[in-house]
C-alpha cells in the first residue's frame, strides 16, 4: 500500500499564491460585512415605508445576525466535508443574490425572510475563513493574511453602511440594497477567481454534533463563560447605539439628512485603530489589567451621547466605537488563549454569543427607544455596559492558565 503523500508547503509571504489569497480574503471580509449590516442605516426608512416601530424595523438586522450566529455552529462542520473554499464561494454568492432579491421584496415579511436566508448563507464565511487561511498559508504568514481579512471586515461594515446611506439619500432604500447586493456579487466572483484551490485540505468524517458535544469542557471554564457573556453584552450595546442613532439624528432637534447620518459610520475607522492598539497593550501588560479600560471607555461614550449638542452626540458614538473594538480585540484573543487545543470550537461559541447579542439585544434596544426615546436607549446601553464591567471584574479573579 503506498504511503500517503506529504502535504505541500503552505503559501509564503510574497509568493503569487499568497498575494492572490490575501486579496481574496480582503474581498471576502468586505462583501460579508457590507451585506450583513447595510440595512442598519436604512432602519428609519424601512420604519417609515412599512409603518413600523423602531424595534420592528430593527428586525431587518436581527433576522440576519441571529441565524448567522446559529449557522456558524454548523458551517464549520459542513466545511470539513465539502471544503473551505467552495463553501465560502457559495456563501458569498448566495448572500449577494438574496440581498438583490431583498431590494425587490414585495412586502415586509418577504424582506425579513430574505434577510434570514442571507444570514444563514453568510455564516459560511466567518466560520470558515480562519480555517482556510490556517490550512493554506505557512505558519509565519498566517497573521498578516488574517489581518487583511479582518481589515476587509471592518471596511465592509463601514462601507456597506456608508454606501447604503448615500444611495438612499438620492434614491431610496431599494436602490441602496440593490447596489450593495450587486457589489457583493462582483466581490464574490472576484473571490472565486482569486482564491487558490485548497491544496492542504483533508476531508473530515466524524459526527455533525462534534461542536455541541465538545462544548462541555469549554463551558466548564469560568473564564470562557464570562468572555462569552462579555461578547453578548458588549456587541448588544454597540449595535443598539448604531441601530437607533439614525432615528435620533434624523429627528428633532437635529434633523440631519440620510447622507449626513451615513457619514457617522466613518467612525468605524477609530475602531480599526483601537482594536490594534488595545490588542498590543493587552499583550504587553496583560489582558486582566487592561480589559476594563475599553469597557469603561464604552460606558463613558454611551453617557456622552445623552448630551444635547450634536458634536457631543457624535463624539460619544466615536468613543463607544473605540471602547467596543478595543474590548472585542482583547476578549477574542483571550478566548483563543483559554480555548487551548479546542480554540476553534471556543472561537465558534464566542462568535455565536457575539451575533446573538447583536440580534437579541439590538432589537430589545428598540423597545427602549419606542417607550423612552434616546434617553431610554442610553439607559439600556449603560446597563449593558455596567454588567460588562462587572464581568470584567470577575475575569480578574479567574485562575489564569498555567
Amino acid at each position: 500500500m503506498p504511503s500517503p503523500q506529504p502535504a505541500p508547503p503552505g503559501l509564503a509571504t510574497g509568493s503569487p499564491g499568497y498575494r492572490r489569497l490575501t486579496l481574496a480574503m480582503l474581498f471576502a471580509g468586505f462583501a460579508t460585512f457590507s451585506t450583513l449590516y447595510a440595512v442598519q442605516p436604512l432602519l428609519p426608512a424601512l420604519a417609515d415605508h412599512y409603518r413600523l416601530s423602531a424595534e420592528g424595523a430593527s428586525l431587518a438586522v436581527s433576522m440576519a445576525t441571529g441565524p448567522l450566529a446559529i449557522g456558524i455552529l454548523v458551517a464549520g462542520a459542513l466545511s470539513d466535508r465539502v471544503g473551505r473554499r467552495p463553501l465560502m464561494v457559495a456563501a458569498m454568492m448566495a448572500a449577494a443574490v438574496l440581498t438583490l432579491a431583498a431590494a425587490a421584496a414585495p412586502g415586509w415579511y418577504a424582506l425579513l425572510a430574505l434577510r434570514l436566508l442571507a444570514g444563514v448563507a453568510l455564516a459560511g464565511v466567518p466560520a470558515v475563513a480562519m480555517a482556510y487561511v490556517a490550512e493554506e498559508v505557512d505558519t509565519a504568514s498566517v497573521g498578516s493574511a488574517m489581518g487583511l481579512y479582518i481589515a476587509g471586515s471592518a471596511l465592509g461594515g463601514m462601507g456597506g453602511r456608508l454606501v447604503a446611506s448615500l444611495v438612499a439619500a438620492v434614491a431610496d432604500w431599494r436602490w441602496a440594497l440593490a447596489i450593495v447586493g450587486g457589489v457583493g456579487l462582483l466581490l464574490a466572483e472576484a473571490f472565486r477567481r482569486l482564491a487558490p484551490p485548497s491544496r492542504r485540505f483533508a476531508r473530515a468524517g466524524g459526527d455533525w454534533l462534534t461542536l455541541v458535544r465538545g462544548a462541555g469542557p469549554l463551558f466548564r471554564d469560568p473564564g470562557l463563560r464570562l468572555l462569552y457573556a462579555e461578547s453578548f453584552l458588549l456587541m448588544g450595546a454597540f449595535v443598539t447605539v448604531y441601530n437607533y442613532a439614525g432615528f435620533h439624528l434624523l429627528g428633532p432637534p437635529y434633523r440631519l439628512g440620510q447622507a449626513e447620518v451615513g457619514a457617522v459610520f466613518l467612525l468605524y475607522v477609530l475602531g480599526s485603530v483601537s482594536s490594534s492598539w488595545f490588542g498590543t497593550l493587552a499583550g504587553r501588560v496583560g489582558r486582566r489589567k487592561v480589559f476594563w479600560v475599553p469597557v469603561a471607555i464604552l460606558i463613558a461614550g454611551v453617557a456622552l451621547t445623552a448630551a444635547a449638542p450634536l458634536w457631543l452626540v457624535v463624539a460619544g458614538i466615536g468613543i463607544v466605537t473605540i471602547g467596543f473594538f478595543g474590548a472585542h480585540s482583547i476578549a477574542s484573543a483571550w478566548v483563543g488563549r483559554r480555548g487551548g487545543a479546542a480554540r476553534g470550537q471556543a472561537a465558534a461559541w464566542y462568535l455565536f454569543f457575539y451575533y446573538m447579542g447583536s440580534s437579541v439585544l439590538g432589537s430589545a434596544g428598540g423597545v427602549a427607544w419606542t417607550h423612552a426615546g434616546w434617553g431610554g436607549v442610553v439607559a439600556f446601553c449603560l446597563l449593558l455596559g455596567v454588567l460588562a464591567m462587572a464581568g470584567g471584574a470577575l475575569l480578574v479573579r479567574v485562575r489564569p492558565l498555567a
